[in-house]
Protein backbone atom coordinates (compact mmCIF):
# COMPACT_ATOMS: atom_id res chain seq x y z
CA UNK A 1 0.00 0.00 0.00
CA UNK A 2 1.40 3.37 -0.98
CA UNK A 3 2.18 5.82 1.77
CA UNK A 4 0.08 8.91 2.09
CA UNK A 5 1.76 11.68 0.13
CA UNK A 6 1.38 15.23 1.36
CA UNK A 7 3.61 16.97 -1.17
CA UNK A 8 2.02 19.13 -3.85
CA UNK A 9 3.07 21.88 -6.22
CA UNK A 10 3.18 25.32 -4.61
CA UNK A 11 1.80 27.34 -7.53
CA UNK A 12 0.39 26.72 -10.98
CA UNK A 13 3.14 28.83 -12.54
CA UNK A 14 5.72 26.79 -10.68
CA UNK A 15 4.17 23.56 -11.96
CA UNK A 16 4.12 24.76 -15.57
CA UNK A 17 7.71 26.03 -15.33
CA UNK A 18 8.83 22.73 -13.80
CA UNK A 19 7.02 20.75 -16.50
CA UNK A 20 8.45 23.03 -19.19
CA UNK A 21 11.88 22.70 -17.58
CA UNK A 22 11.51 18.94 -17.70
CA UNK A 23 10.84 19.16 -21.45
CA UNK A 24 13.26 22.00 -22.26
CA UNK A 25 16.63 20.32 -22.22
CA UNK A 26 19.92 20.08 -24.02
CA UNK A 27 18.14 18.56 -27.01
CA UNK A 28 16.36 21.86 -27.69
CA UNK A 29 19.63 23.62 -28.44
CA UNK A 30 21.97 20.78 -29.41
CA UNK A 31 19.84 18.13 -31.09
CA UNK A 32 17.05 20.05 -32.83
CA UNK A 33 19.25 22.29 -35.00
CA UNK A 34 21.42 19.32 -36.00
CA UNK A 35 18.40 17.15 -36.84
CA UNK A 36 16.96 19.97 -38.92
CA UNK A 37 20.21 20.50 -40.86
CA UNK A 38 20.80 16.78 -41.42
CA UNK A 39 17.25 16.34 -42.71
CA UNK A 40 17.14 19.15 -45.23
CA UNK A 41 16.52 22.23 -43.11
CA UNK A 42 13.05 23.44 -44.04
CA UNK A 43 12.22 19.92 -45.24
CA UNK A 44 12.24 18.91 -41.57
CA UNK A 45 9.83 21.55 -40.31
CA UNK A 46 6.49 20.30 -41.70
CA UNK A 47 6.89 16.67 -40.54
CA UNK A 48 8.16 17.96 -37.20
CA UNK A 49 5.11 20.19 -36.61
CA UNK A 50 2.72 17.46 -37.77
CA UNK A 51 4.34 14.99 -35.35
CA UNK A 52 4.03 17.54 -32.56
CA UNK A 53 0.27 17.84 -33.18
CA UNK A 54 -0.44 14.15 -33.78
CA UNK A 55 1.99 12.55 -31.36
CA UNK A 56 3.47 15.17 -29.01
CA UNK A 57 0.26 16.79 -27.74
CA UNK A 58 -1.59 13.45 -27.42
CA UNK A 59 1.28 11.91 -25.44
CA UNK A 60 1.41 14.94 -23.14
CA UNK A 61 -2.30 14.60 -22.42
CA UNK A 62 -2.00 10.83 -21.94
CA UNK A 63 0.86 11.15 -19.47
CA UNK A 64 -0.65 14.02 -17.50
CA UNK A 65 -3.95 12.11 -17.25
CA UNK A 66 -2.29 8.88 -16.17
CA UNK A 67 -0.15 10.69 -13.63
CA UNK A 68 -3.00 12.55 -11.96
CA UNK A 69 -5.18 9.42 -11.99
CA UNK A 70 -2.43 7.43 -10.27
CA UNK A 71 -1.73 10.23 -7.82
CA UNK A 72 -5.32 10.07 -6.52
CA UNK A 73 -4.55 6.57 -5.25
CA UNK A 74 -1.24 7.58 -3.73
CA UNK A 75 0.93 6.31 -6.60
CA UNK A 76 3.85 8.49 -7.65
CA UNK A 77 5.86 6.17 -9.88
CA UNK A 78 5.02 4.61 -13.23
CA UNK A 79 4.97 0.90 -12.25
CA UNK A 80 2.01 1.35 -9.94
CA UNK A 81 0.43 4.18 -11.88
CA UNK A 82 0.11 1.70 -14.76
CA UNK A 83 -0.86 -1.11 -12.38
CA UNK A 84 -3.63 1.10 -10.98
CA UNK A 85 -5.19 1.43 -14.44
CA UNK A 86 -5.63 -2.27 -15.19
CA UNK A 87 -6.17 -5.60 -13.45
CA UNK A 88 -3.34 -7.25 -15.38
CA UNK A 89 -0.26 -7.39 -13.14
CA UNK A 90 2.27 -7.52 -15.97
CA UNK A 91 1.59 -3.87 -16.95
CA UNK A 92 3.53 -2.64 -13.94
CA UNK A 93 6.67 -4.14 -15.47
CA UNK A 94 6.21 -1.90 -18.49
CA UNK A 95 6.15 0.86 -15.89
CA UNK A 96 9.69 -0.14 -14.89
CA UNK A 97 10.81 1.71 -18.03
CA UNK A 98 9.62 4.88 -16.29
CA UNK A 99 12.28 4.38 -13.59
CA UNK A 100 15.00 2.65 -15.60
CA UNK A 101 14.99 5.22 -18.40
CA UNK A 102 15.42 8.12 -16.00
CA UNK A 103 18.22 6.53 -14.00
CA UNK A 104 20.11 5.42 -17.11
CA UNK A 105 19.58 8.67 -19.03
CA UNK A 106 20.57 10.76 -16.00
CA UNK A 107 23.84 8.80 -15.87
CA UNK A 108 25.09 10.22 -19.17
CA UNK A 109 22.89 13.33 -19.33
CA UNK A 110 24.45 14.72 -16.16
CA UNK A 111 27.83 14.18 -17.80
CA UNK A 112 26.85 16.52 -20.65
CA UNK A 113 25.40 18.86 -18.05
CA UNK A 114 28.75 18.89 -16.25
CA UNK A 115 30.44 19.92 -19.52
CA UNK A 116 28.29 23.04 -19.58
CA UNK A 117 29.19 23.82 -15.96
CA UNK A 118 32.86 23.40 -16.79
CA UNK A 119 32.63 25.55 -19.92
CA UNK A 120 30.98 28.39 -17.96
CA UNK A 121 34.04 28.37 -15.72
CA UNK A 122 36.41 28.23 -18.69
CA UNK A 123 34.57 31.12 -20.38
CA UNK A 124 35.00 33.27 -17.28
CA UNK A 125 38.61 32.17 -16.96
CA UNK A 126 39.39 33.10 -20.57
CA UNK A 127 40.61 29.62 -21.49
CA UNK A 128 39.55 30.02 -25.13
CA UNK A 129 41.16 33.43 -25.67
CA UNK A 130 43.33 33.37 -28.78
CA UNK A 131 42.70 29.72 -29.61
CA UNK A 132 42.15 28.69 -33.22
CA UNK A 133 39.11 26.69 -34.27
CA UNK A 134 41.10 23.46 -34.32
CA UNK A 135 42.56 24.21 -30.86
CA UNK A 136 39.09 24.81 -29.40
CA UNK A 137 37.94 21.51 -30.92
CA UNK A 138 41.01 19.75 -29.51
CA UNK A 139 40.27 21.19 -26.07
CA UNK A 140 37.00 19.22 -26.01
CA UNK A 141 38.71 16.05 -27.20
CA UNK A 142 41.28 16.39 -24.43
CA UNK A 143 38.56 17.21 -21.90
CA UNK A 144 36.69 13.91 -22.38
CA UNK A 145 40.04 12.11 -22.09
CA UNK A 146 39.67 12.14 -18.31
CA UNK A 147 43.31 11.46 -17.57
CA UNK A 148 44.32 14.56 -19.50
CA UNK A 149 44.41 17.77 -17.45
CA UNK A 150 43.83 20.97 -19.41
CA UNK A 151 44.10 23.41 -16.52
CA UNK A 152 45.98 21.63 -13.79
CA UNK A 153 42.88 20.02 -12.24
CA UNK A 154 43.49 16.26 -12.11
CA UNK A 155 40.62 14.33 -13.72
CA UNK A 156 38.77 17.57 -14.40
CA UNK A 157 35.84 15.89 -16.21
CA UNK A 158 35.25 13.62 -13.18
CA UNK A 159 35.44 16.55 -10.74
CA UNK A 160 32.79 18.55 -12.59
CA UNK A 161 30.63 15.46 -13.04
CA UNK A 162 30.62 14.80 -9.29
CA UNK A 163 29.92 18.48 -8.56
CA UNK A 164 27.01 18.44 -11.01
CA UNK A 165 25.53 15.30 -9.44
CA UNK A 166 25.98 16.74 -5.97
CA UNK A 167 24.01 19.87 -6.94
CA UNK A 168 21.22 17.74 -8.44
CA UNK A 169 21.11 15.58 -5.32
CA UNK A 170 20.92 18.59 -3.00
CA UNK A 171 18.03 20.20 -4.92
CA UNK A 172 16.16 16.89 -5.09
CA UNK A 173 16.51 16.48 -1.33
CA UNK A 174 14.45 19.68 -0.94
CA UNK A 175 11.48 17.90 -2.54
CA UNK A 176 9.02 19.47 -4.97
CA UNK A 177 9.68 22.94 -3.61
CA UNK A 178 13.36 22.58 -4.49
CA UNK A 179 12.55 21.45 -8.01
CA UNK A 180 9.96 24.21 -8.38
CA UNK A 181 12.36 26.90 -7.18
CA UNK A 182 15.08 25.68 -9.54
CA UNK A 183 12.62 25.92 -12.45
CA UNK A 184 11.46 29.39 -11.38
CA UNK A 185 15.07 30.62 -11.46
CA UNK A 186 16.46 28.54 -14.31
CA UNK A 187 13.72 28.87 -16.93
CA UNK A 188 13.54 32.71 -17.02
CA UNK A 189 17.35 32.94 -17.13
CA UNK A 190 17.46 30.35 -19.89
CA UNK A 191 14.98 32.33 -22.00
CA UNK A 192 16.78 35.63 -21.25
CA UNK A 193 20.17 34.21 -22.28
CA UNK A 194 18.60 32.61 -25.35
CA UNK A 195 16.99 35.86 -26.49
CA UNK A 196 20.28 37.74 -26.13
CA UNK A 197 22.20 35.18 -28.19
CA UNK A 198 19.40 34.92 -30.77
CA UNK A 199 19.34 38.70 -31.25
CA UNK A 200 23.10 38.71 -31.60
CA UNK A 201 22.81 35.99 -34.23
CA UNK A 202 20.10 37.88 -36.12
CA UNK A 203 22.18 41.06 -36.23
CA UNK A 204 25.30 39.41 -37.62
CA UNK A 205 24.16 39.86 -41.21
CA UNK A 206 27.29 39.65 -43.35
CA UNK A 207 29.42 41.51 -40.83
CA UNK A 208 30.63 38.31 -39.25
CA UNK A 209 31.83 36.71 -42.46
CA UNK A 210 35.32 35.31 -42.33
CA UNK A 211 37.84 36.13 -44.99
CA UNK A 212 37.60 32.58 -46.29
CA UNK A 213 33.82 32.80 -46.79
CA UNK A 214 33.00 36.16 -48.37
CA UNK A 215 29.35 37.10 -48.18
CA UNK A 216 28.47 34.52 -45.51
CA UNK A 217 25.38 35.56 -43.56
CA UNK A 218 23.51 34.40 -40.50
CA UNK A 219 20.34 34.77 -42.55
CA UNK A 220 21.54 31.98 -44.84
CA UNK A 221 21.20 29.60 -41.91
CA UNK A 222 17.80 30.97 -40.90
CA UNK A 223 16.43 30.78 -44.45
CA UNK A 224 17.73 27.23 -44.78
CA UNK A 225 15.95 26.15 -41.59
CA UNK A 226 12.69 27.97 -42.27
CA UNK A 227 11.98 27.44 -45.98
CA UNK A 228 9.44 24.57 -46.05
CA UNK A 229 9.89 21.85 -48.66
CA UNK A 230 6.76 19.85 -49.30
CA UNK A 231 8.56 16.94 -50.98
CA UNK A 232 9.69 15.87 -47.50
CA UNK A 233 6.14 14.68 -46.80
CA UNK A 234 6.86 11.55 -48.82
CA UNK A 235 10.24 10.83 -47.19
CA UNK A 236 9.94 8.26 -44.33
CA UNK A 237 13.48 9.07 -43.18
CA UNK A 238 12.52 12.66 -42.37
CA UNK A 239 9.32 11.53 -40.65
CA UNK A 240 11.26 9.13 -38.43
CA UNK A 241 13.75 11.86 -37.54
CA UNK A 242 10.93 14.31 -36.75
CA UNK A 243 9.07 11.80 -34.61
CA UNK A 244 12.25 10.92 -32.76
CA UNK A 245 12.92 14.58 -32.03
CA UNK A 246 9.44 14.94 -30.50
CA UNK A 247 10.32 12.26 -27.94
CA UNK A 248 13.52 14.03 -26.99
CA UNK A 249 12.10 17.52 -26.90
CA UNK A 250 8.95 16.84 -24.86
CA UNK A 251 10.46 14.19 -22.54
CA UNK A 252 7.55 11.87 -23.29
CA UNK A 253 7.97 8.14 -22.89
CA UNK A 254 10.22 8.62 -19.84
CA UNK A 255 7.86 8.60 -16.88
CA UNK A 256 8.84 12.01 -15.54
CA UNK A 257 5.59 13.68 -16.62
CA UNK A 258 3.56 10.96 -14.89
CA UNK A 259 5.43 11.55 -11.66
CA UNK A 260 5.14 15.33 -11.78
CA UNK A 261 1.42 15.05 -12.60
CA UNK A 262 0.90 12.60 -9.74
CA UNK A 263 1.38 15.52 -7.36
CA UNK A 264 -1.32 17.63 -9.05
CA UNK A 265 -4.44 17.99 -6.93
CA UNK A 266 -7.26 15.72 -8.07
CA UNK A 267 -9.53 18.47 -9.41
CA UNK A 268 -6.83 20.74 -10.85
CA UNK A 269 -6.60 21.36 -14.59
CA UNK A 270 -4.24 19.18 -16.61
CA UNK A 271 -5.44 19.84 -20.18
CA UNK A 272 -4.34 23.47 -20.33
CA UNK A 273 -1.27 22.87 -18.16
CA UNK A 274 -0.04 20.17 -20.54
CA UNK A 275 -0.52 22.37 -23.60
CA UNK A 276 1.14 25.34 -21.87
CA UNK A 277 4.20 23.29 -20.98
CA UNK A 278 4.31 21.80 -24.47
CA UNK A 279 4.11 25.10 -26.31
CA UNK A 280 6.65 26.70 -23.95
CA UNK A 281 9.03 23.95 -24.93
CA UNK A 282 8.27 24.45 -28.63
CA UNK A 283 8.93 28.19 -28.36
CA UNK A 284 12.30 27.55 -26.80
CA UNK A 285 13.22 24.86 -29.32
CA UNK A 286 11.79 26.10 -32.61
CA UNK A 287 12.35 29.82 -32.05
CA UNK A 288 15.38 30.15 -29.77
CA UNK A 289 16.97 26.81 -30.65
CA UNK A 290 16.99 27.61 -34.36
CA UNK A 291 18.33 31.16 -33.94
CA UNK A 292 21.60 30.50 -32.15
CA UNK A 293 23.98 27.74 -33.27
CA UNK A 294 23.15 27.44 -36.98
CA UNK A 295 22.81 31.17 -37.84
CA UNK A 296 25.93 32.19 -35.91
CA UNK A 297 27.97 29.37 -37.45
CA UNK A 298 26.62 30.19 -40.92
CA UNK A 299 27.47 33.86 -40.42
CA UNK A 300 31.13 33.11 -39.80
CA UNK A 301 31.85 29.79 -41.48
CA UNK A 302 29.26 29.71 -44.26
CA UNK A 303 26.18 27.56 -44.80
CA UNK A 304 28.11 24.90 -46.72
CA UNK A 305 30.40 24.38 -43.72
CA UNK A 306 27.36 24.04 -41.46
CA UNK A 307 25.77 21.42 -43.72
CA UNK A 308 28.96 19.37 -43.74
CA UNK A 309 29.87 19.70 -40.07
CA UNK A 310 26.54 19.98 -38.20
CA UNK A 311 26.77 17.81 -35.14
CA UNK A 312 26.35 17.60 -31.41
CA UNK A 313 29.93 18.74 -30.81
CA UNK A 314 29.41 22.15 -32.47
CA UNK A 315 28.20 23.58 -29.17
CA UNK A 316 31.51 22.81 -27.46
CA UNK A 317 33.99 22.53 -30.33
CA UNK A 318 32.93 25.52 -32.45
CA UNK A 319 30.86 28.07 -30.50
CA UNK A 320 33.65 29.20 -28.10
CA UNK A 321 35.84 29.95 -31.13
CA UNK A 322 33.06 32.00 -32.77
CA UNK A 323 32.34 33.92 -29.57
CA UNK A 324 36.01 35.00 -29.47
CA UNK A 325 35.34 37.08 -32.61
CA UNK A 326 33.09 39.35 -30.53
CA UNK A 327 35.90 40.82 -28.46
CA UNK A 328 37.17 39.89 -24.97
CA UNK A 329 34.27 41.21 -22.89
CA UNK A 330 31.38 40.18 -25.13
CA UNK A 331 32.95 36.80 -25.84
CA UNK A 332 33.18 36.02 -22.12
CA UNK A 333 29.59 37.19 -21.60
CA UNK A 334 28.37 35.15 -24.58
CA UNK A 335 30.22 32.06 -23.34
CA UNK A 336 28.67 32.36 -19.89
CA UNK A 337 25.22 32.91 -21.38
CA UNK A 338 25.49 30.08 -23.92
CA UNK A 339 26.83 27.45 -21.55
CA UNK A 340 24.74 28.84 -18.69
CA UNK A 341 21.69 28.47 -20.90
CA UNK A 342 22.65 24.85 -21.61
CA UNK A 343 23.28 24.23 -17.92
CA UNK A 344 19.85 25.51 -16.87
CA UNK A 345 18.25 23.52 -19.70
CA UNK A 346 20.08 20.45 -18.48
CA UNK A 347 19.50 20.69 -14.76
CA UNK A 348 15.75 21.36 -14.99
CA UNK A 349 15.52 18.11 -16.98
CA UNK A 350 17.88 16.04 -14.84
CA UNK A 351 15.99 17.04 -11.68
CA UNK A 352 12.84 15.61 -13.24
CA UNK A 353 14.69 12.34 -13.81
CA UNK A 354 15.13 11.90 -10.07
CA UNK A 355 11.44 12.14 -9.17
CA UNK A 356 10.35 8.65 -10.39
CA UNK A 357 12.99 6.92 -8.25
CA UNK A 358 12.21 9.06 -5.22
CA UNK A 359 8.45 8.64 -5.60
CA UNK A 360 8.81 4.87 -5.96
CA UNK A 361 11.10 4.45 -2.95
CA UNK A 362 8.91 6.68 -0.78
CA UNK A 363 5.64 5.03 -1.77
CA UNK A 364 6.82 1.43 -1.60
CA UNK A 365 9.61 1.37 0.99
CA UNK A 366 8.94 4.43 3.13
CA UNK A 367 12.13 6.32 2.30
CA UNK A 368 12.27 10.02 3.08
CA UNK A 369 13.39 12.73 0.62
CA UNK A 370 17.00 12.83 1.81
CA UNK A 371 17.47 9.10 1.54
CA UNK A 372 15.73 8.97 -1.83
CA UNK A 373 17.78 11.83 -3.27
CA UNK A 374 21.08 10.48 -1.92
CA UNK A 375 20.52 6.98 -3.28
CA UNK A 376 19.48 8.40 -6.65
CA UNK A 377 22.69 10.42 -6.78
CA UNK A 378 24.82 7.41 -5.81
CA UNK A 379 23.05 5.13 -8.28
CA UNK A 380 23.51 7.64 -11.10
CA UNK A 381 27.15 8.09 -10.11
CA UNK A 382 27.78 4.33 -10.23
CA UNK A 383 26.08 3.99 -13.61
CA UNK A 384 27.50 7.23 -14.96
CA UNK A 385 31.21 6.85 -14.19
CA UNK A 386 31.66 4.30 -17.02
CA UNK A 387 30.36 6.92 -19.47
CA UNK A 388 33.03 9.31 -18.13
CA UNK A 389 36.03 6.98 -18.00
CA UNK A 390 35.19 4.99 -21.13
CA UNK A 391 33.61 7.70 -23.25
CA UNK A 392 36.02 6.96 -26.10
CA UNK A 393 34.90 3.32 -26.20
CA UNK A 394 31.29 4.10 -27.06
CA UNK A 395 29.79 3.57 -23.59
CA UNK A 396 28.16 7.02 -23.70
CA UNK A 397 26.58 6.27 -27.10
CA UNK A 398 25.20 2.92 -25.90
CA UNK A 399 23.44 4.58 -22.96
CA UNK A 400 21.98 7.17 -25.31
CA UNK A 401 20.73 4.57 -27.80
CA UNK A 402 19.20 1.98 -25.47
CA UNK A 403 18.02 4.19 -22.58
CA UNK A 404 17.53 7.48 -24.41
CA UNK A 405 15.97 6.16 -27.62
CA UNK A 406 14.71 2.57 -27.63
CA UNK A 407 13.25 2.67 -24.10
CA UNK A 408 11.32 5.87 -24.85
CA UNK A 409 9.61 4.40 -27.89
CA UNK A 410 8.76 1.10 -26.18
CA UNK A 411 7.26 2.80 -23.13
CA UNK A 412 5.36 5.42 -25.13
CA UNK A 413 3.79 2.74 -27.33
CA UNK A 414 2.87 0.62 -24.29
CA UNK A 415 1.30 3.49 -22.33
CA UNK A 416 -0.70 4.68 -25.34
CA UNK A 417 -2.17 1.21 -25.86
CA UNK A 418 -2.92 0.94 -22.14
CA UNK A 419 -4.58 4.36 -21.96
CA UNK A 420 -6.63 4.05 -25.14
CA UNK A 421 -7.50 0.37 -25.34
CA UNK A 422 -7.11 -1.23 -21.89
CA UNK A 423 -8.09 1.56 -19.51
CA UNK A 424 -10.42 2.78 -22.26
CA UNK A 425 -10.48 5.96 -24.30
CA UNK A 426 -13.85 7.01 -22.79
CA UNK A 427 -12.51 6.85 -19.24
CA UNK A 428 -9.23 8.42 -20.33
CA UNK A 429 -11.00 11.28 -22.11
CA UNK A 430 -13.16 11.91 -19.04
CA UNK A 431 -10.04 12.00 -16.84
CA UNK A 432 -8.37 14.50 -19.18
CA UNK A 433 -11.39 16.80 -19.16
CA UNK A 434 -12.05 16.71 -15.42
CA UNK A 435 -11.32 20.16 -14.02
CA UNK A 436 -10.01 21.29 -17.42
CA UNK A 437 -9.76 25.03 -18.11
CA UNK A 438 -9.95 24.23 -21.83
CA UNK A 439 -11.81 21.48 -23.62
CA UNK A 440 -9.47 19.55 -25.91
CA UNK A 441 -10.87 19.35 -29.47
CA UNK A 442 -12.93 16.20 -29.72
CA UNK A 443 -10.97 15.09 -32.78
CA UNK A 444 -8.12 14.34 -30.40
CA UNK A 445 -10.14 11.51 -28.89
CA UNK A 446 -9.91 9.79 -32.29
CA UNK A 447 -6.26 10.80 -32.72
CA UNK A 448 -5.25 9.42 -29.30
CA UNK A 449 -7.00 6.11 -29.92
CA UNK A 450 -5.93 5.46 -33.50
CA UNK A 451 -3.45 7.90 -35.02
CA UNK A 452 -0.95 8.20 -32.17
CA UNK A 453 -0.55 4.41 -31.69
CA UNK A 454 -0.10 3.99 -35.46
CA UNK A 455 2.60 6.70 -35.56
CA UNK A 456 4.36 5.17 -32.56
CA UNK A 457 4.23 1.73 -34.20
CA UNK A 458 5.73 3.27 -37.32
CA UNK A 459 8.55 4.79 -35.27
CA UNK A 460 9.21 1.53 -33.43
CA UNK A 461 9.16 -0.68 -36.52
CA UNK A 462 11.22 1.91 -38.39
CA UNK A 463 13.89 1.70 -35.68
CA UNK A 464 13.66 -2.09 -35.55
CA UNK A 465 13.97 -2.67 -39.29
CA UNK A 466 15.76 0.45 -40.59
CA UNK A 467 16.57 -0.26 -44.27
CA UNK A 468 20.06 -0.08 -45.73
CA UNK A 469 21.19 3.52 -46.05
CA UNK A 470 17.86 4.63 -44.53
CA UNK A 471 16.48 4.50 -48.09
CA UNK A 472 12.91 3.39 -47.56
CA UNK A 473 11.76 3.66 -51.13
CA UNK A 474 14.60 1.46 -52.37
CA UNK A 475 13.89 -1.05 -49.58
CA UNK A 476 10.24 -1.47 -50.58
CA UNK A 477 11.18 -1.79 -54.26
CA UNK A 478 13.69 -4.49 -53.31
CA UNK A 479 11.16 -6.29 -51.13
CA UNK A 480 8.41 -6.34 -53.76
CA UNK A 481 10.92 -7.45 -56.40
CA UNK A 482 11.73 -10.50 -54.29
CA UNK A 483 15.25 -9.38 -53.31
CA UNK A 484 14.43 -9.09 -49.62
CA UNK A 485 14.78 -6.25 -47.12
CA UNK A 486 18.36 -5.27 -46.39
CA UNK A 487 18.86 -3.89 -42.90
CA UNK A 488 21.04 -0.93 -42.06
CA UNK A 489 23.65 -1.32 -39.34
CA UNK A 490 21.79 1.38 -37.38
CA UNK A 491 18.64 -0.79 -37.11
CA UNK A 492 17.88 -2.24 -33.70
CA UNK A 493 18.25 -5.77 -35.04
CA UNK A 494 21.72 -5.11 -36.42
CA UNK A 495 22.75 -3.10 -33.37
CA UNK A 496 22.03 -6.10 -31.14
CA UNK A 497 24.22 -8.23 -33.40
CA UNK A 498 27.05 -5.65 -33.45
CA UNK A 499 26.89 -5.84 -37.23
CA UNK A 500 28.63 -2.52 -37.85
CA UNK A 501 31.50 -3.24 -35.44
CA UNK A 502 31.97 -6.77 -36.80
CA UNK A 503 32.25 -5.39 -40.34
CA UNK A 504 34.83 -2.83 -39.22
CA UNK A 505 36.88 -5.52 -37.48
CA UNK A 506 36.68 -7.83 -40.51
CA UNK A 507 37.78 -5.11 -42.93
CA UNK A 508 40.59 -3.68 -40.77
CA UNK A 509 44.20 -4.67 -41.55
CA UNK A 510 46.20 -2.66 -39.02
CA UNK A 511 46.73 -4.68 -35.79
CA UNK A 512 46.33 -1.60 -33.58
CA UNK A 513 43.04 -0.70 -35.27
CA UNK A 514 41.77 -4.26 -34.88
CA UNK A 515 42.71 -4.26 -31.19
CA UNK A 516 40.97 -0.89 -30.64
CA UNK A 517 37.80 -2.10 -32.35
CA UNK A 518 37.78 -5.30 -30.31
CA UNK A 519 38.18 -3.23 -27.14
CA UNK A 520 35.23 -1.09 -28.23
CA UNK A 521 33.13 -4.20 -28.86
CA UNK A 522 33.98 -5.49 -25.38
CA UNK A 523 32.93 -2.24 -23.71
CA UNK A 524 29.76 -2.04 -25.83
CA UNK A 525 28.71 -5.54 -24.75
CA UNK A 526 29.56 -4.88 -21.11
CA UNK A 527 27.49 -1.69 -21.23
CA UNK A 528 24.47 -3.57 -22.55
CA UNK A 529 24.92 -6.19 -19.84
CA UNK A 530 25.09 -3.48 -17.15
CA UNK A 531 21.93 -1.78 -18.45
CA UNK A 532 20.12 -5.13 -18.69
CA UNK A 533 21.06 -6.05 -15.12
CA UNK A 534 19.87 -2.63 -13.94
CA UNK A 535 16.50 -3.16 -15.60
CA UNK A 536 16.18 -6.66 -14.13
CA UNK A 537 17.07 -5.37 -10.66
CA UNK A 538 14.38 -2.68 -10.90
CA UNK A 539 11.87 -5.33 -12.00
CA UNK A 540 12.83 -7.29 -8.90
CA UNK A 541 12.21 -4.25 -6.70
CA UNK A 542 8.79 -3.74 -8.31
CA UNK A 543 8.02 -7.41 -7.68
CA UNK A 544 8.95 -7.06 -4.00
CA UNK A 545 6.87 -3.88 -3.77
CA UNK A 546 3.91 -5.78 -5.21
CA UNK A 547 4.28 -8.46 -2.54
CA UNK A 548 4.44 -5.80 0.18
CA UNK A 549 1.25 -4.23 -1.15
CA UNK A 550 -0.52 -7.61 -1.18
CA UNK A 551 0.47 -8.28 2.42
CA UNK A 552 -0.74 -4.87 3.56
CA UNK A 553 -4.02 -5.39 1.68
CA UNK A 554 -4.48 -8.81 3.33
CA UNK A 555 -3.79 -7.42 6.79
CA UNK A 556 -6.21 -4.56 6.20
CA UNK A 557 -8.91 -7.00 5.03
CA UNK A 558 -8.44 -9.21 8.08
CA UNK A 559 -8.61 -6.22 10.39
Amino acid sequence: MALKQNEAWGTRVGLILAMAGNAVGLGNFLRFPVQAVNNGGGAFIIPYLVCFLLMGIPLLWIEWSMGRYGGRSGNHSTPFILDNMTKKAFWKYFGVFGIFTNVAVAAYYCYIESWTMSYVWHSLRGTFDGLSQSEVAQFFINYVDVAHSMTGIPYEAVVFYVLCLALNTFILSRGLRGVERAAQIGMPLLVLFGIFLALRGLTLGTSGASEEVPGASAWDGINFLWTPQFDSLSNPKVWLAAAGQIFFTLSVGMGTIHCYAAYVRSKDDIALNAVSAGFTNEFVEVVLGSLIVIPIAAGYLGLDWVKENAGFGMAFQTMPYLFEKWGPILSALAGVMWFGLLFFAGITSSLAMGTPWMGFMRDEFGWNRNKGALTFGLLVLALGLPTVFFYQYGVFDEYDYWAGTVSLVVFALAETILFSWIFGIDKGWAELNEGADIRPPRVYKFIIKYITPLLLSFVFLGSLFTPLGNEWQDAFVSLFAGRGWQLDDSSLVQMVANSGLNKQIASATDPDTIAALKDRKFFVNMTRLLLSLTFVALCGMVYLAGIRRSRVADQTAKA
